[in-house]
């Protein structure tokens, strides 16, 4: 964590200045009242074979930010390369949902057979304008456009080098960090015969090993990046010829018309494409018109094991979308499972907060009997319950996302289930709720552990003192909500129903990130000038 005296060995401006910064990019996460954000989405699309090809690739781009949008709702931007200038890229960048931004003339304007995309949610950095990815820069060179999703852990330090190389920085974001960085030229050799941007890419993992998922676009090709511990997703898919079928194992032998590379799997299929596999951790893959190639892997420092985000699979992560072999909805629903065996309750309903704590409701209940049965009803038009000026306030803004199906509840004993519980300030109304709809009994159960720590990987989790489970323990927080019990998951509990069903033999290829639940960061906790 930041101090408030200058430890460079320097006082100059420029060492204070990044001090005040690490300092309010802690102090300023959170800016909900209630539940997790996620930073941000990234994804890219090349057509193959001669360009321009047929396929519309500003359209598959933009549907699949739509399939992204959760990750996401404050800003997005795509970028396109018609393949001819190595000078110019065509970008519409904006605030707001992506229906709003890219409008048909908008999409008329992102020609080219090239382009990547991203949808953000500020954590690192203000929710303003200058801060929309992806961000482009001019080098000597041409053009290189760059989309991350993540936080780089020692970003002060990696600040201080680029800033010390004689590059300007406009903005407070680890992403434009990442872009100029990539600009300087690698550690070792002149680079003759132009940029080696490969070799570019390999020194900045190994000068930041957490936390990203990269595209990064030239002229005319794209390079998916995944950090070394595998902490944020990102994987590929195969852009099929129309009518062909899109399940099953992807086959090599078909042909593809184009390549995607996305944070999640979900949407591939609305643009028709087939998953084919998670980008490796550490991995660079170079994506052009003739086909995608692995150019490297970054191994991570020796003896650290991979470090998946445990939340993707709780909370961030649509229901559909495929890791490590497995889908999300299913590892919910063993989520539920596993809370039915380690905190059985006697109640005659199970039901959940809509939509995320829904498939661990399924499972719990079929694992202990009880009937599955909706009790609460979801406003879709009600926004983000952002800070308001009274308690009051805020509770009437969060109730005001459900209704009661009072049929289903009145006289009942219900069992309400949960996928996390942040600060606390969204169950207590939801049980008032049920209680007013005639409930006989609410007992919560949440499909997570408590929340105990910050993350400092691009997941904007609040501060220690913001979080409830630092203030009450679960019986303590049954009575603050008004439940008449509430349980969470173990963290062994839940570890084990995550990796139940991951398709490996390897147990070394396995490892999830619980930082936030146990305070055991992947490389030791984050704090300011760390270098790795």
């Amino acid at each position: 964590m930041a101090s408030e005296n200058c430890s460079h060995g320097s006082d100059d401006e420029t060492c204070c200045e990044m001090q005040n910064f690490a300092i309010e990019k802690r102090k300023n996460r959170g800016a909900v009242t209630s539940g997790l954000t996620h930073e941000c989405g990234v994804f890219g699309a090349i057509g193959c074979g001669e360009w321009p090809t047929t396929l519309e690739i500003s359209q598959i781009i933009c549907w699949g930010l739509v399939a992204l949008q959760h990750r996401g709702q404050e800003s997005a931007g795509i970028v396109t390369s018609e393949g001819k200038c190595s000078k110019y890229f065509n970008i519409v960048k904006g605030m707001g949902l992506i229906s709003n931004i890219f409008n048909d003339q908008a999409i008329r304007k992102l020609k080219g057979s090239i382009g990547i995309g991203h949808t953000r949610y500020s954590t690192s950095a203000a929710s303003e304008e200058v801060n929309c990815q992806p961000f482009v820069v001019h080098t000597q060179h041409g053009a290189l456009a760059v989309a991350h999703n993540g936080e780089l852990v020692n970003c002060d330090s990696l600040r201080k080098m680029v800033l010390g190389r004689g590059v300007g920085l406009s903005t407070h974001s680890d992403s434009e960090l990442i872009t100029q960085a990539l600009c300087l030229n690698p550690p070792e050799g002149d680079e003759l015969n132009g940029p080696d941007w490969p070799a570019r890419i390999k020194h900045l993992m190994q000068l930041a090993p957490l936390s990203y998922s990269l595209v990064i676009m030239l002229k005319n090709k794209i390079y998916a990046v995944r950090d070394p511990y595998g902490n944020r997703p990102l994987c590929l898919g195969k852009i099929l010829p129309q009518n062909e079928p899109l399940d099953g194992d992807c086959d090599d032998s078909r042909e593809a018309e184009g390549w995607v590379v996305s944070s999640e799997s979900c949407g591939f299929l609305s643009i028709g494409a087939q998953y084919v596999r998670e980008v490796f951790p550490g991995e660079i893959i170079e994506m052009t018109r003739h086909g995608i190639r692995t150019i490297d892997i970054v191994e991570r420092p020796e003896n650290k094991i991979q470090a998946f985000c445990i939340f993707e699979y709780v909370y961030f992560a649509r229901a559909d979308s495929i890791f490590e072999g497995q889908m999300v909805y299913a590892v919910r629903m063993q989520c539920g499972r596993q809370l039915a065996i380690e905190h059985p309750v006697e109640a005659d309903i199970v039901s959940s907060v809509p939509e995320s704590g829904t498939a661990a409701a399924h499972g719990f209940s079929r694992q202990s009997g009880i009937s599955f049965s909706e009790v609460l009803c979801k406003n879709r038009y009600v926004g983000r319950s952002f800070i308001q000026p009274s308690n009051r306030l805020r509770q009437l803004s969060i109730a005001k996302k459900f209704g009661a199906l009072s049929g289903s509840v009145k006289g009942k004993r219900v069992l309400l289930i949960d996928d996390s519980i942040v600060r606390g300030n969204t169950i207590g109304p939801i049980i008032k709720l049920l209680r007013n709809a005639g409930a006989k009994e609410v007992h919560i159960r949440v499909a997570s552990p408590p929340l105990l720590y910050p993350c400092y990987m691009g997941i904007n989790i609040p501060t220690r003192e913001e979080l409830i489970a630092n203030k009450l323990n679960p019986d303590e927080l049954a009575v603050h909500v008004g439940a008449n019990s509430l349980k969470y998951l173990s963290v062994e509990g839940l570890v084990k129903a995550v990796r139940s069903d991951i398709k490996t033999k390897n147990p070394h290829k396995v490892g999830h990130c619980t930082a936030c639940l146990t305070g055991e960061y992947p490389g030791g906790e984050p704090h300011k000038d760390l270098d790795w």
